[in-house]
């Protein structure tokens, strides 16, 4: 996720990788079969501040086991040194978080206790990944392999010949800060640990990992060590310990670790529902189970590099939320109780703030019952804790980043069909939520500006204010918060007005209307305003003054709920269009697509946010901005637009623009490349584009989609030709520049005739997105 101290990607030297211009193939990925999981590469994002990891996970598990090089959030493709192998990582984050149990073999006297002194060397020729493996050779001669289930983490050392073969776990070192961690030497085969931490961008509340490790068989020597000193024999420490095993005839040990948020007794049951099984097996399980998810989207067409950019970002769009449960149904709720899932699985982890606008869409297109339990997951948070989240990790709030993204999220499972059955226990999560702020003892800030939203409209900015709670303060990006709340309001009014609360429907539109409080018209841009209502801040809509990660340029088109209004405040069609031509360097864009996004777009480094007047691929505000022109009567341009950002997706270690955020960037690239956007994000309203792709075959729940199918082609795209001449949805001629769920929802086929010039398609006015009411 990212976090105000985030480091963006600095895209400088990144090669363009689409249709327009073609990148060689990065050799870290493991090449095997001829099948889906052939074309994802995991070290896709591990440089520039991308902060994903290459490890092994299954779909949305609780264990990601990868290497910790040193960098905050786990590894660093530039790094040549391994810590340890850790249990916890989630992909894109921005903070330090996670990293429990590194665990690393090594031979010899252990002497060392600081990860950071007995780190082993690797290179990269000697390093493969795929979806649910890892291996590298360490330099110690050294062979570790890892894969997943959902709830464990498997490991494979295979040693030199030695009577020293040791496994370290380091209990005390995560990439978190550590309060507190026990560990015990179970007997002769098992390891059990208990880790707390806390933190993230900035403090949060403890919490506590449970880990049991066993091995595949028995130890010859053991110990334990307390700080620097290691104690040979002890069976307790608040340290780590270290394993010990004879290699000289049998090199190979396996390791099998559990976690859980709930106690030693839940990571037991994982290790026995999930535990037993050999590597070999189960790796093979966690390839079918990747392989079975990325078959739900089958491409034709494109380069070899753009389908594995795609099934790359196809790939790291499943990593997360992840199961916060047990196998026996148990969960840690934000009340610091034990509660049971009933009926559903309890998910966590999320960045709400990021995946309401591309993740959450995604998800409830192809994973529609996980996105259900994850919907479910969310209520639950507030029925056990007293309050939605608003950045959760693990069973904690973490309060990171601004605005109000529980209710776009809540809204679009809403608006997908997901709350069947709780759509009113959902609805009264989120007026409570709308209406007022967490009370003192609630660790969430909630709506923190709220009071004088709701009485003057709109969150002032006040630099100054201390921080009430940890994580971030919406006082601090007022204006920004301004726009996050009157979008949430407007999602929130379609919801109630569907759920026949008529009243609050009308309430909650006319919030939605809060955005016009912070227009200034003397500067033609939003505008932060201070407690009295004064505008505060430099006029200049390129600094970053109450806006959260952005500038008034960027933040321009944050309207969804109403894009056309908002085109009229700033004086209309052709005004708009001219300040979306500027944004987006539109005529050097068409000159050179691929350049103008590398050179005119990204402006510095990766944490640039501010001093811009131009759209930064890199950063969640903008991710909609595109799609503008699809209310402005010139959708050729969403696409001259959409294409060029697309090639800043590569298939080498620097090919993400910025921090994935728990897949928000690459379900950015999956959504746009398909040519299916979600333009008003909590609403039902899908944006088309053309597609990348000849054809898209995208497999269905027919529990949610009617059609079980749907084929989306557009015979003869490329680089030149990639202009709509028209839309076809079942044969049936579609004028308008979006599709609604309910029209996608019965859908066999949405056709695409495109061209090497723009077209008359889409540019009537009553082609453009509806009007939320």
């Amino acid at each position: 996720m990212r976090g105000t101290r985030r480091t963006r990607l600095c895209l400088a030297g990144v090669m363009a990788a689409s249709a327009l211009i073609a990148t060689p193939a990065a050799p870290a990925a493991e090449r095997t079969d001829g099948h889906l999981t052939d074309l994802v590469n995991p070290f896709i994002g591990s440089q520039n501040e991308g902060n994903t990891f290459p490890g092994a996970a299954v779909p949305f598990g609780m264990v990601q086991l990868s290497p910790d090089t040193g960098h905050m959030t786990g590894y660093d493709y530039t790094q040549n040194r391994i810590r340890g192998f850790s249990l916890v990582h989630l992909s894109g984050v921005g903070c330090r978080l996670g990293g429990d149990l590194p665990v690393l073999p090594t031979t010899g006297d252990v002497t060392q206790t600081d990860y950071t002194k007995y780190a082993a060397g690797f290179s990269h020729q000697g390093e493969a990944a795929s979806p649910g493996y890892y291996r590298v050779g360490l330099s110690s001669g050294i062979r570790a392999e890892l894969t997943a289930t959902e709830r464990t983490g498997v490991q494979r050392y295979t040693f030199p010949a030695t009577d020293k073969a040791n496994v370290l776990l380091n209990a005390a070192q995560s990439l978190h800060k550590t309060v507190s961690t026990s560990v015990e030497i179970v007997d002769d085969h098992t390891v059990r640990t208990a880790i707390t931490g806390r933190g993230f961008c900035r403090d949060t509340g403890p919490y506590t990992v449970y880990t049991i490790t066993r091995f595949s068989r028995p130890f010859t020597a053991y110990g334990t060590w307390n700080g620097h000193a290691v104690t040979p024999g002890s069976r307790r420490g608040p340290g780590g310990a270290y394993v010990r095993f004879d290699t000289t005839k049998d090199r190979t040990v396996e390791a099998t670790t559990a976690m859980s948020y709930v106690d030693a007794r839940g990571a037991a049951g994982n290790l026995g529902a999930e535990g037993g099984r050999s590597f070999g097996a189960v790796r093979e399980r966690a390839r079918e189970e990747w392989e079975q998810r990325l078959a739900d989207v089958q491409v034709r067409g494109g380069t070899s590099t753009l389908r594995r950019t795609f099934y790359s970002s196809l790939y790291r769009s499943f990593l997360a939320p992840n199961i916060g449960g047990d196998t026996d149904g148990r969960y840690l709720g934000w009340d610091r109780r034990i509660h049971h899932a009933n009926g559903f699985t309890y998910y966590q982890n999320w960045s709400l703030w990021d995946t309401y606008r591309t993740q959450a869409q995604l998800l409830a297109l192809l994973a529609p019952h996980e996105a259900r339990d994850m919907a479910r997951s969310v209520v639950a948070i507030d029925e056990n804790g007293g309050w939605l989240p608003k950045w959760g990790y693990g069973p904690v709030e973490t309060n990171v980043m601004s605005g109000d993204p529980v209710t776009p999220f809540l809204t679009t499972a809403y608006q997908m069909g997901l709350l069947k059955g709780f759509e009113e226990r959902a609805y009264r999560a989120l007026k409570k939520n709308a209406d007022g702020v967490p009370p003192a003892g609630n660790p969430g800030i909630g709506r923190e500006a709220n009071a004088e939203y709701l009485a003057h409209g709109y969150a002032p900015f006040v630099q100054d204010r201390p921080y009430v709670k940890m994580g971030d303060s919406d006082y601090h990006h007022g204006a920004s918060v301004t726009l996050e709340y009157a979008l949430a309001d407007g999602m929130l009014a379609q919801m109630a007005r569907g759920l026949g609360h008529r009243a609050d429907a009308g309430r909650y539109a006319a919030r939605a209307q809060n955005y016009r409080n912070i227009f200034d018209p003397s500067t033609g841009f939003f505008r932060a305003r201070d407690a009295s209502g004064a505008f505060t801040g430099s006029a200049d809509p390129t600094r970053g003054t109450g806006f959260h990660e952005g500038t008034a340029w960027q933040y321009q088109w944050l309207v969804p709920q109403d894009v056309q209004g908002m085109v009229r405040l700033i004086g209309g069609e052709r005004a708009a269009n001219d300040r979306l031509d500027s944004f987006f360097a539109y005529g050097k864009l068409l000159a050179d697509p691929a350049r103008t996004a590398r050179e005119a777009w990204v402006h510095g480094n990766a944490y640039a946010y501010y001093n811009a007047d131009k759209y930064n691929p890199m950063n969640e505000p903008d991710l909609i901005a595109p799609y503008t022109y699809l209310a402005t009567g010139q959708p050729w341009k969403t696409t001259d637009v959409v294409h060029a950002a697309l090639t800043l997706f590569t298939d080498g270690p620097t090919g993400i623009t910025g921090n994935d955020d728990l897949g928000t960037m690459s379900a950015w690239n999956v959504l746009s490349s398909i040519g299916l956007f979600p333009i008003q994000p909590g609403y039902d309203t899908w944006g088309l584009s053309t597609p990348v792709f000849d054809r898209v075959d995208l497999a269905l729940d027919r529990r949610y989609w009617r059609g079980g199918h749907l084929a989306i082609t557009a015979p003869g795209t490329s680089a030149t030709d990639r202009y709509i001449q028209s839309v076809r949805t079942d044969r049936t001629q579609h004028g308008q520049t979006y599709l609604t769920t309910g029209a996608l929802r019965s859908l066999r086929s949405l056709d695409f005739t495109v061209g090497s010039r723009p077209s008359e398609w889409g540019t009537s006015p009553k082609a453009a997105q509806p009007v939320l009411k």
